[in-house]
């Protein structure tokens, strides 16, 4: 008895020390969106956009980046090749902005094939090194998610307090198809998004992140990001060993429109479990211990109290206390992230209602698929993203070992509505 309240009294503290960060980053989430007034810091940007094929949505996707609400913005959209099928449709979006855009320039580059970094790096740095003089901010996004007309306003607003180094959004997937690797996806995401906050744990993620110019140039991220993989982890990397925090702004919490099979989820969680393990090992050690805490408590407490129902030992509802409390913590984290999702994507929550209630009432299967994807990132370093396999080495060394990377209509055929996400 002794020893099983040791080991349980230390499972349900950690438990309850995860959900108390929960709880207090949907606190700070809670406020951000109620807090209506905000400075008028609307420096010059160069917001760049890497694309690679027809993504869910491309189109209305990339149009939402050309009606920001921002007087102030360049836009580039950045391919590999102009036999990208990304590519003549940019240059028509180019051609024929809408008349409410804000952008006071909007180019379509074609950077050409990585030979050292990952593709998506090096698209971003060839626009880089063509952005005008005088912006003074660099703002990042993916073509796979759909942004407000208000979002680069929020995303760069932070930034006006020089101790911020960056900032960040994150995406939300929302099911084209409410199958169950889709649902599953989508509760898997939230669990991720659910640990940004008023946090200094906090992540850049690529697909919605700026920066400001002198500090991208003063940290050396050019160099960085010459020999990686991780655009958004390496940043961030750089950004906090120079003792600048990354803020996390739930408006910037976006939409991202996806449909997984089962194969294409174990591909993408390992893929971003090894990336981080390898980019951002303190992040992934304390997620796998606490991913192997969750399952293991949940129903190793379970068999126990089970047993010791059957066995009519001694305070049974002691031994049955633990399960429920921690059940009912992940029952409340789902809870939570799900309110966080209705308060930050309204627009959204017709679609996003099957998702909320799968993570709602299979939290508790999601935590098991949420372990074994991070078991499966522990073994290897390899990855296979967007047609091309990598070994990373370190997070300052990566081989291109593969490339099956195909162009034109022929990739768009083989991938009417892929995204290979990152």
């Amino acid at each position: 008895m002794v020893w099983y309240l040791l080991i349980a009294g230390a499972v349900v503290f950690a438990h309850l020390f995860i959900t108390y960060g929960a709880i207090r980053n949907f606190h700070y989430v809670w406020v951000k969106m109620a807090r209506k007034k905000r400075t008028r810091y609307r420096p010059a940007t160069t917001l760049i956009v890497p694309c690679k094929g027809i993504d869910t949505r491309f189109l209305s996707n990339v149009q939402s980046f050309v009606e920001q609400e921002y007087e102030n913005y360049t836009l580039f959209f950045v391919v590999e090749a102009e036999s990208d099928p990304a590519y003549a449709e940019l240059c028509r979006l180019r051609d024929r902005p809408a008349s409410q855009s804000h952008a006071r320039e909007i180019r379509v580059l074609v950077a050409g094939r990585s030979r050292s970094s990952s593709q998506k790096i090096h698209n971003l740095l060839h626009a880089v090194s063509q952005v005008p003089p005088e912006s003074e901010v660099l703002a990042f996004a993916d073509s796979d998610i759909s942004v407000p007309h208000d979002w680069l306003d929020h995303l760069v607003q932070p930034l006006y307090q020089p101790e911020r180094g960056a900032t960040t959004g994150y995406r939300w997937l929302v099911p084209t198809t409410p199958n169950p690797a889709t649902l599953a996806a989508s509760a898997l995401n939230g669990v991720v998004a659910q640990c940004l906050g008023n946090t200094p744990y906090n992540e850049a993620w690529g697909g919605s992140m700026a920066i400001r110019v002198a500090d991208f140039h003063r940290l050396g991220i050019p160099e960085i990001w010459s020999r990686t993989l991780s655009d958004d982890l390496s940043l961030s990397r750089a950004v906090k060993q120079a003792g600048l925090k990354v803020a996390f702004v739930p408006q910037c919490l976006v939409a991202s429109f996806e449909f997984f099979t089962w194969r294409r989820l174990f591909e993408f969680g390992r893929r971003q479990f090894l990336i981080t393990r390898i980019y951002a090992p303190y992040m992934w050690w304390p997620g796998l211990v606490g991913s192997l805490g969750s399952v293991v408590g949940l129903w190793g407490s379970l068999a126990v109290a089970a047993y010791a129902a059957a066995v009519h030992a001694e305070h049974v509802a002691l031994y049955a206390a633990v399960p429920v409390v921690l059940f009912a913590g992940q029952i409340l984290r789902a809870v939570l992230r799900q309110i966080t999702m209705a308060v930050t994507l309204r627009q959204h929550l017709i679609r996003l209602a099957p998702a909320a209630a799968a993570d709602i009432f299979g939290c508790w299967l999601w935590s098991i698929v949420l372990l074994v994807l991070m078991l499966s990132s522990a073994v290897g370093r390899t990855i296979r993203w967007r047609g091309i396999r990598y070994r990373l080495v370190s997070p300052t060394d990566i081989q291109i070992l593969e490339d099956r990377r195909v162009s034109g209509s022929l990739w768009q055929r083989m991938n009417p509505a892929k995204t290979d996400l990152l």
